[in-house]
């Protein structure tokens, strides 16, 4: 069924088709047919960070930016999803066209550039929820503060998710927004870091329940910068990691006739790309919990992203190509393994 759903989307522009499945996965979603797409949900609870994730297997931020189809995605079996990245206030992202497939690779490029209707917006929708899985929200400066002001506006977001979200992600890796990834090294990310683990702990306090935090970081380091990396988010008490976002490197992909387009590349050409960030951080943090995502396609490479050192993974492009079923596979696939293992 979602072999013919997608060959029918894949001839429209990828932003419209986009769109266009979310709209029809709501409309599935009232009618009660989405469980027919994806089966029902595993059963494989895991307590990570405090929480207890139904099962191992999320939704990556970027697919639902404005937290409009929470539910009806939620629907499809995840244990977890991410909304975001939101900003402070709404904008509109890069000119169109942003989002560009890779169909010979099952990758995707895109630069939407944190396009969202602005933090206000998205705490209504969240509001509305009845997905009882557990629920980050990615957080994003806007394109208008300058790098050096961008604390400010993570702290907005901030402030404005905290009661709602079950975990709450820092994106500082995002290569569409201009000079974000800068925030990523030494003095520059203790000095985002440091300000907001102590507003956090405030809220904490004041509110009266604790909301891990997690950084979000690029694919595109070396080992001394991963170093590093680690160094300030064990420095800064963070309680996570979500290894990676998207690459901007084009190796994998540069024969490919979009290959020329700006943006960040997701998909099977990031995955191992991804899993060697993921290796590198479990070395150098190793009782830190870290989300794993990129290129996962199959239960099979979403169980090498557990054996690269993620507790939890992710999709996106995956779900894009392989349709609503991938859920369920990878999900089931982790659940299988777990059980096998000796120290289970």
């Amino acid at each position: 069924m979602y072999d013919l759903a997608r060959s029918l989307l894949f001839r429209l522009d990828p932003e419209t088709s986009h769109g266009m499945a979310l709209s029809a996965l709501e409309v599935l979603h009232r009618v009660g047919g989405v469980k027919h797409l994806a089966g029902p949900r595993v059963d494989d609870p895991v307590t990570l960070m405090g929480l207890v994730f139904p099962n191992r297997v999320g939704l990556a931020a970027g697919l639902d930016k404005n937290a409009e189809h929470l539910d009806a995605l939620g629907a499809l079996g995840f244990g977890f999803i991410e909304v975001g990245t939101v900003t402070p206030k709404p904008q509109p992202g890069n000119p169109k066209p942003r989002l560009f497939r890779l169909a010979n690779h099952e990758a995707i490029i895109n630069r939407f550039g944190f396009n969202n209707q602005g933090v206000a917006h998205l705490v209504e929708q969240v509001k509305k929820r009845h997905f009882d899985g557990i629920l980050g929200i990615n957080i994003g400066k806007n394109l208008t503060t300058a790098v050096e002001n961008a604390l400010d506006d993570y702290l907005v977001c901030l402030e404005a998710v905290h009661p709602l979200a079950d975990y709450i992600t820092i994106n500082i890796s995002s290569p569409n927004t201009p000079g974000l990834r800068t925030l990523q090294f030494g003095e520059q990310l203790d000095a985002l870091l440091g300000p907001i683990r102590e507003r956090a702990f405030a809220l904490d306090t004041e509110r009266g329940r604790k909301v891990p935090l997690l950084v979000k970081i690029a694919p595109d380091m070396d080992t001394d910068e991963v170093a590093l990396v680690a160094k300030s988010i064990e420095h800064n008490h963070f309680d996570g990691v979500i290894a990676t976002n998207t690459t901007v490197a084009r190796d994998a992909v540069q024969h490919d006739p979009q290959a020329h387009e700006a943006g960040g590349l997701s998909g099977r050409p990031v995955f191992e790309v991804s899993n060697r960030i993921i290796r590198l951080l479990r070395e150098y943090l190793p009782a830190m919990p870290i989300i794993g995502v990129g290129g996962i396609d199959s239960g099979e490479t979403a169980q090498a992203k557990i054996d690269a050192g993620a507790d939890v993974v992710q999709l996106y492009s995956g779900l894009i190509y392989r349709g609503p079923k991938l859920v369920g596979e990878c999900a089931e696939a982790l659940k299988t393994q777990v059980a096998k293992s000796p120290l289970s």
